[in-house]
């Protein structure tokens, strides 16, 4: 029964006793804070009574000068017990009826201390009373006070679930002043983080009526309103403009229309804001900048603002006088002085002196870099700055070359499905070659490429070992879904066109035979197959079927693509209607890509085959009204790539795309007069084209964490003839909308124009609505709003202008119809990228009555605008 007392009270004293943080457990609750809540609680205050008060506060007296005697413990009484079994405290206590102790003695001292120590009671003491060779030993203790609950009155629910993170509270923690002021403290801070900066916090204490010693927490808390940075005041900037100071300040902003950046003030951010004014001023060529003070002030009659004040002292403006190099052998001094770019003369600007000369970013030039493309890993720069009297500097810059280190081992981890060997031909840095900072950074590129795996968490791991001069290079991948579900419908050429598509990425059909591989289906070797149908029941349906090999035979990265497609459209526009026209397309394609090492490993050269063939009977909505067309075009196309991120957010580098499709000049060798009148069946029996397009973009991030980012883009096609009286009726443009109906006939190719409707921007010819040249340009201001593994979500602000041209002749680059507007992107696995724009057209169509077009929304799937 003792021990199973123990016991109990070990797993109560766990439970209940050690429940606040771990910097609070090692301070004791004041004894003036019980005291306080205990002359607040009337009915623990009763139950304690004043007899075991008085004994608490009354030292007892033991006359150590006695002979130590051994006595017999009689009775142990237990006073002022409330919450807590008094028999459980006696189990516990290490003393018993009928144990023999020494009095005087520290037996009593040490059985307290040791209930003590599990801090279950604020306060104990004992008293003794003797009866012969008998010592009864009454104990006299406070229980310690619990704070059953908490709550915060005035908090928003998803603010009480923030603060209850952030406090990280438990029920039955030791109340003490210290708890309390820590949760004040952290509650204001919150608020402050939120800009709630006159947010009003206060605390009340009441008892629990459940358990006789522990008590409720209420917070109060009044919000108010928010405050946020109204102005930012500088002094003492005599040469250096507010705004480039202003500007200079990364995270702290005052309030502007710009609602990408946050006007809150956080006192953290500030503080990193200042060194960043120090840096400016220092780069701008005041050495001795400093920040003699700053201050936060209210503004008059504006309560929901604050301003702030930043007195510099810019000191004197130096030049860079002579710039000289020490221990460098590899290079001599004229390549370092031109990759560094300062000369005799210039402005003092050391950040940019730190930048290029040890700046580890991949993407940006510096002799670091450059040191490490030769394998150079330990390479150190250090540019000690010697001040001439007056206001010039002298650098020497001293270098430790180092030694050439050769990668030792190359692995990776993380890849659940996809195949090994697949990653592996992916790697440009391999055991035993010189370590190279771009080829790590290719790797990196090529990876991320793939679309298997969370681009933001693939960071190489470098592990340089100094004294054998080699490293490990390790690839942490984090495999996210890419596979694509599609089920969508639309609105296209006056009709409802539904969709269904899936879109496999990382198939291996190399294991299709291979039964345990189904787990749903072979996959591994990043092979994609691609299906999609589209209907409107008996009037239209399509079936399209893709294939890619990214890797053919698996040793070279020379990719096989192929793909077929059939449609077929009728006249039977309602349910059971005879069709007695109809328009049907079959054909496929193949082509061959290869990536090229020159001008730069970013190049790609692509090489295809296209077979198609157009059967019309009795189609009097075309041209052509009856007979087969047939194409057959040789595809060429050049394109390079180097952004960060291909598949959902690049924040960094470029995309260049020149393609061209061409059949041959049927017309030049077939003996035919085609300026003679002749079917249009007969005239277009082979079709003949050269077909133009060009795409480039270009991403820049304008942020330092390379969130907000501006994407350039440009679009150009050109539909083109041998014989001017051979013009190719098929594979033209339609510009305006968003295309997201899917529906294509006669191979027009749908441009979408944001702001305008379905082919507004079209000119109407002879041969159908639909044109042969066409331009285009976005701009697209992009910012994450989510982006965790395989989800991404982000705004963006976008203007574009575009139009489309008969021929030629009527071609004019800078006649374009303008729009503006708003966009959400949303990328879920299986599903891609979705996207709803709202955009309003600011010039007049034929489609919008002599006014300007308006707002539109606009719709996306897997494209992008």
């Amino acid at each position: 029964m003792r021990i199973a007392s123990r016991l109990i009270f070990a797993i109560a004293t766990i439970v209940i006793g050690i429940t606040v943080p771990a910097h609070a457990q090692q301070i004791a609750a004041p004894d003036s804070i019980s005291r306080a809540l205990v002359s607040q609680m009337p009915v623990y205050d009763s139950l304690l009574g004043a007899s075991v008060e008085d004994k608490l506060n009354v030292l007892p007296r033991v006359d150590y000068n006695d002979k130590p005697k051994p006595y017999i413990i009689g009775k142990i009484r237990v006073h002022g017990a409330v919450a807590v079994d008094p028999q459980m405290i006696i189990d516990n206590l290490g003393l018993a009826a009928g144990d023999t102790i020494t009095v005087p003695g520290d037996a009593i001292t040490i059985a307290i201390r040791g209930l003590l120590d599990r801090r279950f009671f604020a306060n104990m003491k004992a008293a003794t009373s003797y009866r012969e060779d008998t010592v009864d030993i009454d104990l006299y203790l406070r229980e310690r006070i619990q704070v059953r609950g908490w709550d915060f009155i005035g908090a928003k629910n998803t603010e009480k679930k923030d603060l209850e993170e952030k406090l990280r509270l438990r029920q039955n923690a030791e109340l003490s002043d210290y708890l309390l002021t820590t949760c004040m403290n952290l509650i204001r801070e919150y608020y402050d983080e939120k800009a709630f900066r006159n947010a009003k916090i206060d605390y009340t204490i009441t008892p629990d009526t459940l358990i006789k010693t522990a008590v409720l927490v209420h917070f109060h808390i009044d919000r108010g309103d928010k405050v946020r940075v109204g102005e930012i005041t500088f002094a003492g900037n005599e040469n250096l403009p507010a705004k480039k100071l202003a500007k200079a300040m990364k995270k702290t902003h005052k309030v502007s229309i710009n609602f990408f950046r946050s006007s809150k003030f956080k006192e953290k951010d500030f503080e990193e804001d200042l060194e960043n004014i120090r840096h400016y001023a220092q780069s701008q060529g005041y050495r001795d900048a400093v920040i003699v003070r700053d201050s936060i002030y209210a503004i008059p009659d504006k309560p929901k603002r604050m301003g702030l004040y930043i007195e510099l002292k810019e000191g004197h403006k130096y030049h860079y006088r002579n710039i000289t190099w020490l221990g460098n052998t590899l290079y001599p001094t004229s390549i370092l002085a031109q990759t560094l770019g300062l000369k005799s003369g210039d402005v003092y600007d050391s950040e940019t002196m730190n930048t290029r000369l040890n700046g580890q970013d991949p993407t940006t030039m510096s002799i670091a870099n450059t040191y490490k493309d030769q394998g150079y890993l330990a390479f150190i720069a250090e540019p000690v700055e010697t001040v001439v009297p007056g206001d010039s500097v002298d650098v020497e810059i001293r270098m430790l070359e180092g030694s050439q280190f050769r990668i030792k081992n190359v692995t990776f981890d993380g890849n659940t499905r996809t195949n090994d060997h697949v990653i592996r031909r992916e790697l440009q840095t391999l055991p035993g070659e010189l370590y190279s900072q771009s080829l790590l950074m290719r790797t990196y590129q090529r990876l991320a490429s793939m679309g298997q795996f969370d681009a933001e968490t693939l960071l190489p791991n470098v592990n340089p070992n100094i004294q054998q001069e080699l490293v490990d290079i390790n690839y942490s991948l984090t495999e996210v879904p890419n596979d694509q579900f599609e089920l969508s419908g639309g609105w296209g050429a006056g009709m409802f066109i539904a969709s269904v598509g899936v879109n496999f990425t990382n198939i291996s059909l190399r294991n299709f035979f291979n039964k345990k591989a189904w787990r749903p289906y072979p996959a591994g070797d990043n092979q994609t197959i691609g299906l999609q149908v589209q209907t409107n029941g008996s009037y239209y349906r399509a079936l399209s079927v893709n294939f890619l090999e990214p890797w053919l035979g698996g040793r070279k990265p020379t990719s096989l693509s192929v793909s077929f497609f059939t449609s077929r459209e009728t006249n039977a526009y309602y349910l059971g209607q005879k069709a007695t026209a109809h328009f049907g397309t079959i054909g496929g394609t193949i082509g061959i890509g290869k990536r090229l090492n020159w001008p730069d490993p970013y190049f790609t050269l692509s090489v295809g085959l296209t077979m198609q063939s157009y059967r019309l009977n009795n189609w009097s909505y075309f041209i052509v009204t009856d007979g087969t067309c047939n194409t057959l075009a040789l595809n060429l196309a050049i394109s390079r790539n180097s952004v960060d991120d291909i598949m959902q957010y690049p924040t960094t580098g470029s995309k260049f795309d020149l393609s061209v499709a061409a059949t041959p000049p049927w017309s030049a060798f077939d003996g035919k007069d085609y300026s003679k009148p002749m079917t249009n069946s007969e005239r277009y029996h082979w079709v003949e084209y050269h077909k133009w397009k060009f795409n480039a973009q270009w991403f820049v991030p304008l942020s330092a964490n390379n969130k907000l980012v501006l994407m350039a883009r440009a679009q150009f096609g050109y539909l083109g003839h041998y014989n001017k009286n051979k013009l190719s009726p098929f594979e033209g443009f339609q510009v305006g909308g968003d295309g997201l109906s899917g529906y294509s006939i006669y191979g027009v190719e749908t441009i979408g124009l944001r702001g305008y409707k379905e082919n507004a921007l079209t000119p109407l010819a002879d041969y159908g609505i639909y044109a042969r040249i066409f331009s285009k340009y976005t701009l697209e201001m992009r910012y994450p709003l989510v982006r965790s593994k395989g989800t991404l979500v982000y705004a963006l602000l976008f203007g574009e202008a575009g139009n489309a041209f008969n021929n030629l002749e009527s071609f004019k680059p800078f006649s374009l119809y303008r729009s503006a507007g708003i966009g959400l992107r949303v990328f879920l696995p299986y599903l891609g990228m979705l996207g709803i724009d709202w955009g309003y057209g600011f010039d007049k169509t034929s489609q919008s009555n002599g006014k300007a077009a308006g707002g539109k929304f606009s719709f996306s799937l897997g494209q992008t605008f």
